[in-house]
């Protein structure tokens, strides 16, 4: 069903490989620590019976996706999620002769662990969850598959799902306090002072005094965004007022903390609707 970490499930996946005659293939994402992230398209019965020790979730893009998973024939259709636990087997096809394509991420247990404050990982009984909140989180990760996942990311993405995991577990929602909410106004003004330069999470953690997961929740209670989305969304701002101001676009992304031109206009047409070069032309003309 997915690309598998352990020996056993790699030689399903050479198998699967060497059939490409109806265009089947598998993409990688740029790996990460703990997080790897994959697009799959396949035919028939792609997957031989294997298991992962990781977490396998991921979201059916096209097509029904087939496998047997606890001892039952599941079938997941585009827009559902799919929730493997570690060291459970399963297989993995197409459903129908139109194929399958699907994006899947693997997370190691541990990581889930780092952000769940002592308590056991959470057991989610349904395999297929049909959520379009679990689906979003999800592509937000897996929908940039070329571009590699930054830290303040990453922390926010897998406090996101471990919340999103608990509530499919039957587990209560945290609570916020107000020692959270003075920690996520450092967090805010920490951001706000160095938006220009990247940002770890382990500097928030220093200024905070929480985990990052920690801060990343009671962040988002507390300003309805993530510590990552908040940093962007500064450097954005700064580049509509350089923009304004006339400066050559070739400046702007470096200007604004951008890591390239083609990061800096992904984000800014995501953000906005327009291209800087479009948005810098508007503003000229008002002016």
């Amino acid at each position: 069903m997915a690309q598998a970490l352990g020996a056993e499930a790699k030689q399903g996946l050479e198998r699967s490989c060497a059939n490409v005659a109806n265009g089947d293939r598998i993409v990688s994402a740029p790996g990460g620590v703990g997080l790897e992230r994959i697009e799959a398209r396949f035919h028939g019965n792609a997957f031989e019976p294997h298991r992962h020790d990781t977490y396998a979730i991921g979201v059916t893009l096209d097509g029904v996706q087939r496998f047997h998973y606890r001892g039952a024939l599941q079938h997941s259709l585009p827009g559902q999620a799919i929730v493997l636990h570690p060291d459970e087997l399963h297989d993995g096809g197409a459903g129908t002769e139109d194929g399958l394509r699907y994006r899947i991420l693997y997370l190691e247990p541990s990581l889930l662990l780092d952000c769940l404050d002592g308590e056991p990982l959470p057991f989610v009984r349904d395999a297929v969850v049909d959520d379009p909140a679990l689906r979003d989180t999800l592509l937000s990760a897996l929908a940039p598959l070329d571009e590699e996942l930054d830290d303040l990311f990453v922390a926010d993405f897998v406090a996101q799902l471990a919340q999103q995991l608990r509530r499919h577990a039957g587990k209560p929602a945290k609570s916020t306090a107000k020692a959270a909410w003075r920690a996520a106004a450092l967090a805010r003004d920490y951001l706000a002072e160095n938006a220009e330069r990247p940002v770890r999470s382990d500097e928030l953690e220093a200024v905070t005094g929480l985990d990052r997961y920690a801060l990343s929740r009671h962040f988002r209670a507390t300003y309805s965004t993530s510590p990552h989305r908040f940093l962007l969304m500064r450097r954005l701002q700064k580049a509509r007022r350089m923009i304004a101001e006339g400066e050559p676009l070739a400046e702007i992304a470096a200007g604004a903390g951008f890591s390239d031109q083609s990061h800096f206009n992904r984000h800014f047409k995501k953000a906005f609707g327009l291209t800087p070069g479009r948005w810098a032309a508007l503003v000229r003309r008002d002016a």
